[in-house]
């Protein structure tokens, strides 16, 4: 550690703490990074690498002009994203999306961190409040937070934890699946076309499927976990089920943007899979989030045409997260109003996805390093897709109904039309809001430039 800066200490080896850990490195600052696996496990981890990825594999949408989360994409390569730098480099193909393979993710990412030298890792839990001597913290763990320093920053705030349950999606292998039924293609030809293999089911399949959803047994909750609401991006398929027959049609088993080359037409229903890894082994089931139990999972997936003979590498699982009420306990520049030495980070702030919570990494460690530096904390413009999210989190949402929430554009200011036009409508208004955020991005990343300077 460098001798006239004192670090600080990030709780949590994420996406949220190693973007986080990183952003300090980089302007100069000492992190030391406490993760708390393989000396304690979580109910979702399988690794002890740092940033793996517990869900899908997929950071979603990379179009940087028409969609909120690909703009936050390039505001963070523009800020030097750990994260997404590391994403590129280990990419798959995935349409217009980007995805990754996640196990050499992670591993990129544990070794980057270990070879910098302003980075210290320990691997332990941090079990209550950090120490007293710790000046300055970022905790970044997550929705599957320590039990006990999760006990302990609730009693410091006094209020009440807000919950839902997250579920994971089957990953099958490939050589599994039965091409005389499948086929490779990508909804309405995006990508290279051929992204995604998909699984067509006739109506009587279809049927047939959804009764088996509906009969399966389920993960049964502990008294205290029943009333937990589930996170509405991410709902178990059986959930979505529930709310009617025709619920998945109209979700993850949409048929449209694809014609079965085995039959010439559109089927009834569509189940799709997404590439898992670099070598292209592992395909994730796109959306099939699940809480049944294990042997109910077989039986019902392998209805599905194609799969009749699949073998899972990975059955889905279903996991409780935590996350704070925000707008109640954090300033805004992400401080406890409790405890303005400790900051949080990540998807424990109550953003959902893996690119919004390594963002609130990203902005976390800035604000630390400007703080430790002495230099003036800025935060970055609420037009901006990184800015948005943050005023969303510390003062825009409303506290009494808040929810976790992934980065839309419904989050940002409203973008002035053009002269002599009243309104900017569809495509035109995000692109309008995507230029507009890069633009106020650069100004922003220009002024901590001077101010570093």
């Amino acid at each position: 550690m460098t001798n006239n800066i004192k670090p600080v200490h990030i709780v949590g080896g994420g996406l949220a703490g190693s973007e986080a850990s990183w952003q300090l490195a980089r302007a100069g600052v000492p992190v030391i990074l406490h993760e708390m696996r393989p000396v304690r496990e979580t109910d979702a981890h399988h690794t002890d690498g740092l940033a793996e990825l517990v869900c899908s594999n997929s950071f979603r949408s990379d179009d940087v002009e028409f969609n909120a989360v690909g703009l936050l994409h390039e505001e963070m390569r523009r800020c030097d994203s750990l994260i997404m730098a590391t994403a590129g480099r280990h990419s798959v193909p995935a349409g217009g999306a980007l995805a990754v393979d996640r196990d050499e993710f992670s591993q990129a990412v544990t070794a980057t961190l270990e070879a910098e030298p302003l980075i210290e890792i320990r691997r332990e839990e941090i079990a209550g409040l950090p120490p007293e001597d710790w000046d300055s913290v970022i905790v970044a763990t997550g929705p599957l937070t320590s039990p006990a320093l999760s006990k302990a920053v609730l009693e410091l705030s006094g209020e009440e934890s807000l919950a839902f349950f997250d579920a994971i999606a089957p990953i099958v292998h490939k050589d599994s699946i039965d091409f005389s039924k499948a086929w490779y293609q990508s909804r309405y030809d995006k990508g290279d076309g051929k992204d995604y293999i998909n699984c067509a089911m006739d109506q009587a399949q279809y049927e047939a499927f959804i009764d088996a959803l509906l009969d399966s047994e389920k993960t049964e909750f502990r008294e205290w976990e029943k009333d937990t609401p589930y996170f509405e991006a991410c709902l178990p398929i059986e959930v979505m089920a529930e709310r009617g027959r025709e619920t998945l049609r109209f979700g993850p088993m949409k048929p449209v943007g694809l014609t079965n080359p085995h039959t010439g037409g559109r089927a009834h229903a569509v189940v799709q899979l997404r590439q898992d890894n670099a070598l292209g082994t592992l395909y994730n089931i796109v959306g099939f989030q699940t809480k049944m139990k294990y042997g109910a999972q077989t039986r019902v997936f392998q209805m599905i045409p194609g799969l009749e003979n699949a073998e899972f590498a990975r059955l889905g699982g279903i996991h409780r997260n935590t996350f704070l009420n925000s707008p109640r306990l954090l300033d805004g520049v992400m401080r406890l109003k409790a405890d303005p030495r400790m900051r949080f980070a990540g998807q424990v702030t109550g953003v959902e996805g893996y690119v919004e919570s390594a963002a609130m990494g990203l902005v976390a460690g800035r604000f630390a390093a400007a703080e430790r530096l002495g230099e003036p904390i800025v935060p970055p413009p609420p037009t901006t897709a990184l800015g948005a999210l943050l005023a969303h989190i510390t003062g825009g949402a409303e506290a009494a109904t808040f929810q976790p929430m992934n980065v839309n554009f419904g989050l940002f200011p409203p973008v002035a039309p053009p002269e002599g036009k009243r309104k900017i409508k569809g495509r035109d208004r995000k692109k309008a809001m995507s230029d507009r955020a890069l633009a106020d991005l650069g100004e922003w990343l220009g002024e901590a430039r001077a101010a570093a300077e």
